[in-house]
């Protein structure tokens, strides 16, 4: 009689509940953090940003930089200058801007890793990088692109990785549209924050 829950599934289930719960607590953290430091420190993310603040354009710039070069700015942290105006529609607006430059950042890594995989630099970057990702890979497959789509793991960091071993990019498109999921579900969490708040 075979068992219900084989242990291949039983380690994707963990592999992704454990990361989601990572999350979920570093979002939890950031938005209280955010929200105590601008009610009783009088943080203030215009002052911190200066021009920048109203500079859509240099915003979503240095966000897709931050994106390609594996996420060095949380996206949470967008997420909050989004809610500048504090107009719903707007907030959709920017975050779904976001949300796609996220996915395309994971497809330009995927083309960097597909196309450089044999360079000096993009083996450095597995060197000191990538290299602890690929076991995950070896041991999840393309369920890793999903994960990383919608957990604090390096989104296109892991799509330089799959683009390298030339996973199927078809595949790879469709697994990496879960990327959108994460925003809606952390954007809708923030903007509830920011209106109890």
């Amino acid at each position: 009689m075979s068992s219900p829950n084989p242990p291949a599934k039983t380690g994707k289930t963990r592999f992704l509940m454990t990361n989601l719960l990572r999350g979920f607590v570093w979002l939890a953290i950031l938005v209280t953090g955010y929200f105590l430091a601008k009610k009783y420190m009088n943080f203030d993310l215009e002052i911190l940003l200066g021009p920048l603040y109203e500079n859509t354009v240099a915003i979503y710039s240095i966000f897709l930089v931050s994106e390609v070069v594996f996420g060095i700015i949380p996206p949470e942290f967008f997420m909050f200058w989004a809610l500048r105006h504090e107009l719903l529609w707007l907030y959709v607006q920017n975050v779904a801007a976001l949300a796609t430059m996220s996915y395309l950042a994971g497809v330009i890594g995927y083309f960097i890793g597909s196309f450089l995989n044999r360079t000096v630099i993009y083996r450095m970057v597995r060197r000191n990088y990538l290299g602890k990702y690929e076991e995950l890979f070896n041991n999840y497959g393309g369920f890793l692109i999903l994960v990383a789509a919608i957990t604090p793991l390096p989104f296109s960091g892991i799509c330089m990785l799959v683009g390298a071993v030339k996973y199927p990019i078809r595949k790879f498109f469709w697994i990496a549209l879960t990327r959108f999921g994460r925003f809606v579900v952390y954007s809708m969490i923030i903007w509830e924050a920011n209106v109890l708040n």
